[in-house]
């Protein structure tokens, strides 16, 4: 039987909560690490409803999106909104964890669920995350100390590509330099011209380990002065995580395409609102789970026929719209991010099996209950 420390160690392998934006709340917020796990169920919102049904269900682990406490409290006892959720959870012995940021980015998350629920082939990132920043080491080295150099650079933690490891790039060349007074040549003598074969070693590195690695080629090469370049690598954006998907649709209309989106969403008392022309050709789809608003400048400039999200404001939709970029469709916050919740459902089945029982919660936790 899994602990919950399995559960969570897995969970946050998939989405790890060093990618969750700074001012988020995210990971184990109550529970035994060491207690078994049998059941869990998976949920939008931490609502005292949500967390009844966890109990009444038996669950041991609720996982949810939305953070309990994101906003700053000075009490979580059982008289306040969240302490009476938090309280009804741990006294039945039900822990709770949260994937909020860190489940939008990531594949399998929640803006590639929402995605994949509306039929979108071909994904990337609208805004592609940031690489692990990486340098470029170049160092010139006679022929003969080639290998060790090359050597030294690998122990130091450079050349490691995605699954391998000792990756390098060399190429012949001739090494000119005349020694002056003062100076202790490994080859070569003072004041005389000196030609040399030389190697060009060329190693990728992640940029923490930017001195360690210079500090390991000039304790390796057998000159007193190397030559070597440092390069900073730009940022290619090929990042298959990242904010919001970007995909295609088979050719279709705004209004047949909106009617879509309604039928693949959960239904809400928001439904599904749409600012365009009906009769739009849409093909090019982007998409962000929750408030997405903080895309539209990126978008509008964009090859996207449609932009869907949630929490739309009237003046910057209104404003968007005057530039002639993407039509847009807005759907309630609850109904696309319910999306995420089959799809991490199914991840966890797969790696533990018929050894946890999983459910995800129907339970429409929406704000808005009814319109006239």
């Amino acid at each position: 039987m899994p602990s919950l420390a399995d559960v969570v160690d897995l969970l946050h392998s998939w989405y790890p909560p060093s990618t969750a934006d700074s001012w988020d709340a995210v990971g184990l917020v109550a529970g035994d690490p060491t207690a078994a796990v049998t059941k869990v169920l998976f949920a939008v919102d931490p609502t005292i409803d949500v967390a009844r049904e966890a109990v009444e269900w038996g669950a041991d682990l609720l996982v949810v999106h939305h953070p309990l406490l994101l906003s700053p409290v000075s009490s979580v006892a059982a008289t306040t909104p969240k302490g009476r959720t938090l309280h009804h959870l741990t006294s039945h012995g039900c822990a709770l964890l949260t994937a909020h940021t860190n489940a939008d980015q990531a594949v399998s998350g929640v803006s590639e669920s929402l995605a994949l629920a509306l039929g979108l082939t071909d994904l990337s990132p609208i805004r592609p995350a940031p690489a692990a920043p990486l340098d470029k080491v170049v160092v010139l080295v006679p022929v003969d100390a080639a290998e060790a150099v090359r050597t030294a650079l690998h122990e130091a933690g450079a050349g490691r590509i995605g699954d391998y490891d000792s990756a390098s790039w060399s190429t012949a060349g001739e090494g000119r330099f005349r020694p002056l007074d003062g100076a202790t040549p490994a080859v070569g003598s003072v004041g005389e011209l000196e030609v040399v074969d030389e190697t060009r070693i060329e190693v990728v590195a992640p940029r923490g380990r930017r001195t360690a690695l210079v500090r390991a080629l000039l304790a390796a090469h057998p000159y007193e002065e190397p030559a070597f370049d440092v390069i900073p690598l730009a940022d290619p954006g090929l990042a298959a995580t990242g904010t919001g998907r970007v995909g295609t649709v088979e050719a279709t209309t705004l209004d047949r395409f909106a009617a879509k989106v309604a039928r693949s969403l959960p239904s809400t008392a928001h439904g599904v609102r749409v600012a365009g022309d009906p009769t739009r050709p849409v093909r090019r789809v982007a998409v962000c789970g929750g408030a997405g608003d903080f895309l539209l400048d990126e978008l509008a400039g964009s090859d996207v026929d449609v932009y869907v999200t949630s929490d739309l404001r009237h003046h910057r939709a209104g404003e968007f719209l005057e530039h002639d970029g993407p039509a847009l469709v807005d759907v309630a916050h609850w109904a696309a991010e319910w999306t995420w919740l089959p799809a991490v459902e199914a991840r966890l089945r797969a790696a533990v099996g018929d050894r946890v029982e999983t459910r995800v919660s129907t339970l429409c936790t929406d704000p808005w209950t009814f319109r006239h």
